[in-house]
């Protein structure tokens, strides 16, 4: 193998160790722990190299473990303790600048960082590790780092609320890189793990196909889904005698409209449109359908496009003018929204 085919990943989490997140702490953990678990079954079943770093931050920012080989990583169990402010800004400047002195000879280096937080940033200005000692000069060495880094970098957050997607934003973060998670019990938390792991999944996949970083890993929009994605994702459309697309009138059970259509109801060859964030299974088909032609693309590659893990997660629909996620149906009284349309495959 040469070594520009050796995909070396070097992913990293950044965690919010403030005191409000004492009562998540064990939780913090446990997820933290899987997703490294995850990220060292996929290394081994794509035959990626991947490299763990994490950091936890409060008053101060830590890098608690560097560049470590994810086949060899601890549980992060002696290294999370939580306690102090949030500085979260002087995290995302540290982490980034100090991964940025990882050595990439050889090889496609690929880095991607998760941040972590349940709250907004009231710590940096005091934070030994931050490079400024206002607000409006931490934003902006955010903005700055966000417009200098390379295509191979991808930097993404999840946070408690709106607020915190705005104040992102306004640091640079793109839109589809900002996640909003439920930090008020145990069950947010495992979800948003669940995000992380769709988002790493879509990422590891993507590197198999040559993309090198995103600025909509957690999308479903047309950033992630379009012509040049679906092409990437080796996809190829169905026999247009093989589906037929019905029109939703009224809200109605799935079994009961497409019999009411004429048709006959088999188990899993219904497929719903995906209007409001839903939890997908693991064994669960995805479609994908464009638009402007009607043409239907399906088979395992179209949970890959959208970065669908082999667990039940949580996904959303993203504004896309383009294309639209078809979820395919095993119950018969699954409640179709009027005004969608049904993917029924012949």
């Amino acid at each position: 193998m040469s070594g520009t085919q050796n995909y070396i990943n070097h992913v990293a989490l950044v965690l919010d160790a403030s005191s409000s997140m004492s009562h998540l702490s064990g939780k913090v953990v446990e997820v933290a722990d899987q997703q490294i678990a995850y990220l060292a079954r996929r290394s081994r079943e794509l035959d990626q190299e991947t490299r763990v770093t994490v950091y936890v931050f409060a008053d101060k920012v830590e890098c608690v473990i560097y560049d470590k080989d994810v086949l060899r990583m601890p549980s992060l169990k002696q290294m999370y303790r939580v306690g102090g402010m949030t500085a979260l800004l002087a995290a995302a400047l540290k982490s980034q600048r100090e991964l940025a002195q990882t050595a990439q000879l050889y090889g496609d280096h690929s880095f991607l960082t998760f941040v972590l937080t349940d709250g907004q940033e009231n710590a940096s200005h005091r934070c030994p590790d931050a490079p400024a000692r206002s607000q409006r000069e931490l934003i902006g060495a955010v903005a700055e780092m966000f417009q200098t880094q390379k295509d191979n970098w991808t930097l993404a957050v999840l946070v408690p609320d709106q607020m915190g997607k705005r104040e992102a934003m306004q640091c640079g973060f793109p839109k589809d890189n900002i996640a909003i998670w439920d930090a008020t019990s145990t069950q947010g938390l495992e979800e948003a793990g669940q995000v992380i792991q769709q988002a790493t999944e879509k990422f590891m996949v993507g590197r198999t196909q040559g993309i090198r970083g995103s600025r909509a890993v957690f999308s479903t929009g047309a950033d992630a889904v379009n012509k040049d994605t679906i092409k990437a994702a080796g996809l190829s459309p169905v026999d247009p005698s093989k589906y037929q697309l019905i029109p939703v009138a009224r809200d109605a059970g799935i079994k009961e409209w497409v019999l009411e259509c004429g048709h006959a109801y088999r188990t899993g060859g219904a497929f719903y449109q995906l209007s409001k964030s839903e939890k997908v299974q693991a064994q669960k088909q995805i479609a994908v359908l464009e638009k402007k032609t009607d043409r239907v693309y399906t088979g395992p590659e179209a949970r890959a496009l959208l970065g669908l893990p082999d667990v039940e997660v949580r996904v959303k629909p993203d504004h896309n003018d383009d294309f639209t996620i078809f979820v395919q149906s095993t119950s018969v009284n699954r409640k179709l929204v009027a005004h969608t349309r049904l993917l029924l495959m012949l």
